[in-house]
């Protein structure tokens, strides 16, 4: 295999059929895509007031690897006690797309959990990676918008050869609601294991660092696009 190749492998009967795993700035939402770089006011250093769309490190978060989506229309009907959840999809469904767990799995009805259903998405994709690869499996990054949030999970993918499903709590509202196919389920994020940075420590800053930060915070403040110009690393 590759050593720079992430793959994503489906049931020969499937492809062609279900949305593709692709690169996650393409799952990008709409909210972010519609706003202007800049608000039309300026902010309290007299520079022009920016919106969150010129806040690079958000959108590198949007860019950050891959993301699988859901593969076919999901009905959801999320009743007052937001635990009898109930879904349906057609009959072309190769596989049902989602399925409950067991609420004592998460400590349900202990807090936090006392209004939750824990329920998970089946992920049609196996996840393969070089040797020495992990991967973590997390919520499309920066999307308060979905009406779902899955758990989070880091997953040895060069060794385990089998697909990977997503557990996940639904946080929108009550009513009825249609999730689409290709609805992003969750981020998928490779990493080398040797690269992990396991040692740490925390202590007072010292004076050249000081220094060193203040200088910076009068850039980042002062200067129109500093972090672009000065700081950003393109991915």
């Amino acid at each position: 295999m590759d050593d720079g190749l992430i793959e994503f492998l489906c049931d020969p009967d499937l492809e062609g059929r279900i949305p593709q795993p692709e690169r996650a700035i393409r799952f990008a939402p709409d909210w972010f895509r519609r706003l202007d770089r800049e608000m039309g006011v300026p902010d309290a250093q007299g520079m022009p007031g920016l919106t969150v769309k010129a806040c690079l490190p958000v959108t590198d978060a949007f860019a950050l690897g891959y993301v699988i989506p859901l593969p076919w229309d999901v009905s959801v009907r999320v009743p007052e006690d937001r635990v009898s959840l109930q879904f349906g999809w057609t009959p072309e469904c190769t596989f049902q797309p989602i399925e409950q767990h067991h609420p004592a799995q998460i400590g349900a009805p202990e807090p936090p959990f006392q209004h939750s259903m824990p329920l998970k998405f089946i992920n049609p994709w196996r996840v393969k990676v070089p040797l020495g690869y992990s991967v973590l499996f997390t919520p499309p990054l920066n999307r308060p918008d979905l009406p779902f949030t899955c758990f989070s999970g880091m997953v040895d993918c060069d060794n385990f050869a089998t697909t990977i499903n997503f557990p996940f709590l639904w946080t929108g509202e009550t009513g009825d609601h249609i999730l689409p196919a290709g609805t992003p389920i969750a981020q998928v994020i490779p990493m080398p294991r040797d690269a992990l940075i396991k040692t740490h420590t925390a202590r007072a800053s010292q004076s050249d660092e000081l220094i060193e930060q203040a200088d910076a915070r009068h850039r980042k403040y002062h200067s129109e696009s500093a972090y672009r110009r000065e700081w950003r690393v393109r991915k």
